[in-house]
């Protein structure tokens, strides 16, 4: 019957979903056909999935193509066979060899060879498939005579013309040629349709065999499949018990190591959760983890355990996590119960820097010399609504402003596209939300205990290391869980500050006394204050307000914090209330009785994930499996609405039951579903507060290290010229690039820092590694003479240095020293860097001519254009110098009142009201450098919009929130800057 079908995996070929496919098939009655994807294997388990559901028979296999052209299919006969297809599929795409005429010798797989005029010897498990528009040919054919190896071979890669023509666009965007160019041969054949057996007997009368044989074939092919079982590693240290017995021992290791001593408490939970753990199968993933931290531990690296793991004391004892689940009363079966079908998630993050060589040991330590049980997990992406028109646009040989055109016009009402804009808007809904290409999922890791080859076959992305062809969904639904290894930029600024600590000052940090950072004064009144800039997760403009107008000093305070910050929280309009709540205690006995009793550390106020199945669980009754689906379906990850849809009427029924008020009843949904996509497990908002705590610790005690860490791991929110003066606001002497004393990145020198030649926009790399080279090996350069000597290096390279100040040290006038590199450049031969070390170069004195002096609005511009920031103060490039405006720390004296403010504009924030309506909110410095807050109505925001970076002349009424101060704007102007030509 069907031994070829394609389903929209086939990327940029077929057009089919898996459940597409298989309700055209059951339509038809057919009860037996594979899916034979093109180089693919990305829809085979939901595939089976699906046919299984419907009563159809799954055959899976691959069909092996040479680019468009097909050399062979196999059809997997067994679990056997799909792991060598895979394997031998796998080999192919990773090395990048094209397929032979003839597949290798298959012991568990049958092969189906399209017709060719030459005949071979056929193996066994071997067939040539027949295609309809071939049977007329095929008594003339070599193969006439061999009718119990021909097997019918329709494709089935399109449902109707509509789709055949989504094919041809498919083909096209591909081959990234327009469609009117796009070669016959590079697509398929518009009779490749799926069609009923009736019709496929029609198609080959007089020669019903091949149809038979096909059938046969298809029967052969038993391909069985728990989806249950957990695929993950089963063991780790040889056997079940071992494994589990070397977990019990850690584990209580790490008990005298995190409390001291054991007591009852902690005895009984993690005896209940070390039961639940080996009852679940999950034993071999903890340890998994643990031998990742410890490899992290002995490279000096840097990580943090975060997700619902952290609700588990075992994963603390282990240090997976550091985050105490007795402490904050975290309970395990958010992360792991009996009722969760779903698997387990630690999300562990490594620096940047690091991640690639923890992804690389596990590669290493867990696969075989015979096979592959590791690799990294695919996403599949998808044509979005923009993007497809942009490729449509562009098959159909439009010019980029007519597209762009059409997108924006797209959607509003009354627009009448032309003819070609009628075609790309019809095909962008075909095409729209279809698979285009395999990506890399962030941090997902699959170790599975059979080789991985078993489930899929593997493709070697530019990363390096081989990625499976499902998504997260499929792996989850088949039972392989996945390690989350991850990366961010907080961990490198952590590890960054401590060794600059130790290069500069001598002193060894231990970053991991978090229970005495907690405790520590200064810390807290960092946090107070919201004096958070460069510090992990609090130094945004929203984080620092909330932690200043909540007065934020410990530990649970900046948990909660990190969660309602979210979106979801602040939507519902709770995280204004949980501040009302805390900071007036009369106020929370506002809370409803059953709600404060769940939830009394936030006020009867969900914060958490947990929250929602507390409330489920006992404000609605629903049993812990049920809220579990309910707190799933609002954080986005529900498989199935409808399963979401019933829980939410239990909800509401039993609320009934309960004698709930509805308005209450109403009320707590409402909080539920303003979560939808946002909240924070608690566990992940405690871990992102332990790392907030390191960072604030080591801004607190050593500012100039930590920001030169923050600065050199290019990362934070906000742009590295504000890293800067926040070092000049701690006392540092920021010095410009310096050809003697800057490296590539910026370095630090007692209190002096020098920014790195990675800041110079437009100096190369190549030059600045000469540069480095030659000062290394021969010492510091003498003059610019000795300089050009030594560093072969282009006239334009150089000015752009004497510009920035590099070569300051002479004591000549930038534009002496301009004059010099003309002069010199112009006059040299070229020479091999490095070769003629000159203490005297030769060169003879110049003669310079008399020159303006210097200024310092001058110096400024060259910062703005070679630096993108200045160093020096801004506000010395304004126009008119005598424009007056209050000071930032002088706000509280004007509170009500209206205002003046100069402010050098740092960073915007763009959000709408609930009317849809753009409002901003903006952060400003002032000439003194201290932080000014603004809040942009949209009657503002339209009539005194923002126009880029720059200096703003703003007006409007101080006002005040739980003793924090900002501008309600009333308008805002960017002021002009001085030209050199005036």
């Amino acid at each position: 019957m069907l031994l070829n079908c394609h389903s929209h995996f086939s990327f940029k070929y077929g057009t089919m979903s898996v459940e597409t496919l298989i309700a055209e098939a059951k339509g038809k009655k057919l009860d037996a056909l594979a899916l034979t994807d093109i180089n693919s294997t990305a829809g085979v388990f939901p595939f089976i999935r699906e046919a299984q559901k419907n009563g159809i028979h799954p055959v899976i296999g691959i069909d092996f193509r040479n680019g468009i052209r097909q050399q062979y299919i196999g059809l997997a006969g067994n679990q056997e066979g799909f792991f060598e297809l895979n394997k031998h599929l796998s080999q192919h795409r990773i090395k990048g060899i094209a397929f032979d005429q003839r597949a290798p010798a298959f012991g568990n797989s049958f092969v189906i060879y399209p017709m060719t005029e030459k005949h071979f010897a056929l193996r066994e498990n071997e067939f040539i498939g027949i295609h309809p528009s071939q049977i007329k040919k095929l008594k003339y054919s070599v193969w006439a005579n061999h009718k119990d190896k021909l097997v019918l071979l329709q494709p089935a890669s399109f449902t109707s013309k509509l789709t055949f023509n989504a094919h041809r666009l498919l083909r096209a965007i591909d081959g990234n040629t327009l469609l009117s160019k796009l070669d016959p041969e590079e697509q398929g054949d518009i009779g490749d349709m799926l069609y009923s057996y009736a019709d496929m007997v029609a198609r080959c009368e007089g020669h019903s065999y091949l149809l038979y044989n096909a059938q046969k074939l298809l029967e052969r092919c038993q391909f069985s499949f728990y989806f249950q079982a957990v695929k993950n590693r089963r063991d780790v240290r040889g056997s079940d018990w071992e494994d589990y017995d070397y977990l019990r021992q850690e584990t209580f290791k790490g008990v005298i190591k995190r409390y001291g001593e054991l007591d009852d408490k902690i005895e009984a939970r993690i005896e209940k959760e070390l039961e639940l753990i080996q009852q679940k199968g999950f034993v071999s993933y903890f340890l998994i983890n643990y031998d990742l931290v410890n490899y992290a531990y002995s490279k000096g690296y840097y990580h943090v355990g975060r997700g619902s793991g952290a609700n588990s004391i075992v994963a603390y004892c282990l240090c997976i996590t550091d985050v105490d689940p007795i402490e904050l009363d975290l309970y395990f079966e958010r992360f792991i119960n009996l009722y969760r079908e779903n698997p387990p998630d630690f999300d562990i993050d490594f620096s940047w820097k690091d991640r690639d060589d923890v992804i690389d040991y596990i590669f290493k330590k867990y696969n075989t010399p015979e096979d592959e049980h590791v690799c990294l997990l695919a996403t599949h992406s998808t044509f979005q609504y923009n993007s497809v028109l942009r490729e449509l646009g562009k098959v159909f040989g439009l010019p980029k402003t007519e597209i762009e055109s059409l997108i924006f016009h797209a959607n509003k009402p009354g627009y009448a596209p032309d003819q070609y804009g009628k075609l790309i808007l019809r095909y962008s809904e075909v095409l729209k939300d279809m698979p285009a290409h395999l990506s890399i999922h962030a941090g997902g890791i699959l170790i599975a205990h059979k080789p991985i080859h078993y489930y899929t076959a593997t493709e070697m992305p530019p990363k390096g290391f081989p990625i499976s062809h499902f998504d997260m969904h499929v792996a989850e639904d088949i039972g392989l869980h996945k390690f989350d290894i991850l990366s961010q930029r907080g961990l490198g600024h952590i590890k960054s500050a401590i060794q600059i600590i130790q290069q500069n000052q001598n002193i060894s940090v231990d970053i991991r006394q978090v229970a005495q950072f907690k405790k520590d004064p200064k810390i807290k009144q960092y946090l107070r204050d919201g004096h958070t800039i460069g510090a992990f997760y609090v130094e945004s403009p929203a984080m620092r307000m909330l932690l200043a107008k909540m007065k934020a000093d410990e530990y649970l305070e900046l948990v909660a914090a990190s969660s309602i910050i979210r979106p979801g929280v602040a939507r519902s309009g709770m995280m204004r209330e949980y501040i009302l709540r805390h900071v007036d205690k009369g106020r929370r006995k506002m809370a409803h009785p059953v709600l404060h009793d769940i939830m009394p550390e936030t006020y009867g106020i969900m914060v958490y994930q947990e929250d929602v199945i507390k409330v489920a669980h006992y404000f609605a009754d629903l049993s812990l499996s049920e809220a579990d689906i309910l707190r799933r379906g609002m954080s986005g990850k529900s498989r199935s609405k409808d399963e979401f849809q019933r829980v939410e009427k239990q909800f509401f029924l039993n609320c009934q039951k309960k004698g709930h008020d509805p308005k209450i009843t109403d009320e707590v949904w409402h909080q539920i579903e303003s979560f939808a996509g946002y909240s924070f497990a608690k566990g992940h908002s405690a871990s992102f507060a332990v790392e907030s705590y390191q960072s604030l610790y080591l801004k607190a005690y050593f500012p100039l290290e930590f920001m030169v860490g923050v600065i050199n791991n290019f990362g934070g929110f906000y742009h590295t010229e504000f890293y800067i003066h926040e070092l000049r606001m701690n006392g540092a002497d920021i010095q410009a690039p310096h050809v003697n004393e800057s490296d590539y990145l910026t370095n630090i020198k007692g209190k002096t820092v020098y920014l790195g030649f990675v800041h110079l926009k437009f100096v190369e790399k190549n030059s600045v590694e000469k540069l480095l080279r030659e000062r290394l090996a021969n010492g510091f350069f003498l003059g610019l003479a000795d300089f050009v000597a030594r560093v072969e290096i282009s006239l334009e390279q150089v000015l752009i240095l004497i510009r920035i100040g590099c070569f300051r040290f002479t004591g000549k006038t930038k534009q002496a020293l301009l004059w010099e590199a003309h002069f010199i450049l112009n006059k040299r031969r070229p020479v091999s860097g490095g070769q003629g070390l000159f203490k005297e170069p030769g060169f003879r004195e110049l003669q310079i001519p008399t020159l303006e002096p210097a200024d310092i609005r001058q110096e400024i511009v060259d910062q703005l254009e070679i630096l993108e920031f200045p160093l020096d103060s801004p506000f010395l490039l304004l126009k008119n110098q005598s424009v007056p405006g209050i000071k930032a720390k002088d706000m509280k004296m004007y509170l009500g009142k209206r205002v003046q403010v100069i402010g050098y504009l740092v960073t915007i924030k763009y959000t709408r009201t609930v009317k849809g309506d753009v409002m901003n909110f903006g952060t400003f410095v002032d000439r003194d450098g201290h932080w000014i807050d603004t809040v942009h109505f949209p009657p503002v925001v339209k009539k005194h919009p923002f126009k880029g970076r720059g200096i703003y002349l703003i007006k409007g009424k101080v006002t005040e929130e739980f003793d924090f101060y900002s501008i309600e704007v009333t308008s805002c102007e960017r002021m002009e800057y001085w030209n050199a030509g005036d």
